[in-house]
């Protein structure tokens, strides 16, 4: 039987290796499988319940990237709460790169909404990049559903000098100006967030589909030079 690191080295592609090195430069290249994404969750899919799964989520850290992946992908299928949030608690700081944290959210998540949220003020606070990122593109679902106007404050009032974070919270924001225009506005024009992470935001905004030609060239008065 193959254990689940022989399954990521049969899905070994090179080529994807050196383009996925490029887009997370902080990832040692040989470290890198070059697993597609898509691969990983039908593999996900196969591994879930397995004594082999649960083994695997044991086996901190991992030597590839391609197995944080792996790893994230099947904690979304832990369908206990608890079980998922210790999991998650346990992975968390190994995760190292912003790929990685973007790639998965427990599927359970959408079941326990207060108790989720509860987790993201902590996540928020921590003093490790991916934790606090995980964290907010985690609180970015909330701008659909469960919405608080003080959601937008926690993100807001994050000061870090990582750009990943500062990248995520201008993603944040520029969802936010998508699903809650209202709330959100404030946050610009009473220049509530850093420059960066200000002029992002609305960069990120007036890229998107979603928001109106006439409200993006609003939004572009509010840059800050």
């Amino acid at each position: 039987m193959k254990t689940v690191t022989e399954h990521l080295l049969a899905l070994a592609d090179a080529g994807n290796a050196a383009f996925t090195a490029r887009l997370a430069p902080g990832v040692d290249p040989d470290r890198m499988l070059g697993c597609r994404i898509p691969q990983l969750r039908r593999l996900a899919r196969t591994l879930r319940g397995t004594p082999e799964a649960a083994a695997f989520l044991t086996q901190l850290p991992h030597r590839y990237y391609d197995e944080n992946n792996l790893h994230g992908i099947l904690l979304g299928h832990i369908r206990p709460t608890g079980e998922a949030l210790d999991a998650l608690e346990r992975f968390l700081p190994h995760v190292d790169n912003w790929a990685t944290c973007d790639c998965f959210t427990p599927k359970v998540f959408k079941k326990h909404r207060a108790e989720v949220y509860e987790k993201i003020k902590q996540w928020l606070g921590s003093a490790e990049t991916y934790t606090v990122r995980f964290g907010i593109v985690t609180l970015m679902d909330y701008l659909k559903t469960d919405f608080e106007k003080q959601m937008l404050s926690l993100v807001a009032d994050i000061r870090s000098e990582e750009y990943y974070i500062n990248m995520a919270t201008a993603w944040y924001f520029s969802m936010a100006l998508v699903w809650q225009y209202n709330a959100a506005l404030p946050y610009l024009t009473e220049e509530r967030l850093d420059k960066w992470t200000h002029n992002k935001s609305i960069q990120k905004a007036t890229e998107s589909r979603q928001i109106d030609d006439k409200t993006k060239e609003y939004l572009r008065t509010l840059k800050r030079r």
